[in-house]
Order: structure tokens, then sequence, then C-alpha cells
């Protein structure tokens, strides 16, 4: 069982950057992803999560209308678009499941499978 993020970079303020993450090892549509990030000294928190039948929901009022979450299930991957970036959503982004199909509760204790993570610095 393996997620792999990937497209972080470095961005200048009100910029976009999409993410991507690749399952494999399992059966991807049948599960929920999440999508979390950690800045320097702070804790681990939800962004964004999406259900195995496409539903979506969204943990953080600052990236609502910003950030957009969705799959492909024919490729197993799961992408966060992230649109009009700002200094503060500089952070590692991870991506996880916590082997349900639907997004119950976007908190990392409830996660059990996470990727390596990917850098996203956004600049003023």
């Amino acid at each position: 069982v393996q997620l792999v993020e990937s497209g972080g970079g470095l961005v200048q303020a009100g910029g976009s950057l999409t993410l991507s993450c690749a399952a494999s090892g399992f059966t991807f549509e049948n599960y929920a992803i999440g999508w979390f990030r950690q800045a320097p000294g702070e804790e681990r928190e939800g962004v964004a999560c999406i259900s195995s039948s496409e539903g979506s929901t969204y943990s953080l009022d600052s990236v609502k209308g910003r950030f957009t979450i969705s799959r492909d299930n024919a490729r197993k991957e799961v992408y966060l678009q992230m649109n009009s970036l700002k200094p503060e959503d500089t952070a590692v982004y991870y991506c996880a499941t916590d082997d349900g199909t639907v997004c119950a509760r976007l908190h990392p204790v409830v996660f059990d499978i996470w990727g390596q993570g990917t850098q996203v610095t956004v600049s003023l």
C-alpha cells in the first residue's frame, strides 16, 4: 500500500499549483482520500477530503474557494488544485487514507496510510 505525492514547488503569492497523490496496492476507488499540511513548528492539519463516491469535504475555511480536491479513479490519483496561494499556505502537503469510504473526520489521528509529503513554498 503506497501513496506518493508530487507537484509541490516554489510559487509566488497569487499563483497556482496542482498537487497529485498517486495510489497503489489497494482498491483505490473504494477509499476516501484526505489532504493534510504541516507548516514548520505547527501541527498537521486537514485541508480537504474526497470520498470514494467523489463527494467532497473541506476542512479549512481559509482554503474554501481557493482549493479544489478531485479524483480520477481510473488513474488512481487524487488532486489538490490550489489557486490564489498565500504565504500562509507554505507547508509540507501530505495525502492519506483512513481505510474508509467517506470523509467522516478529517483529523490526522484517524488516517493510517500516508505519503511522504511534498513541499509547497509561497513567496511574497
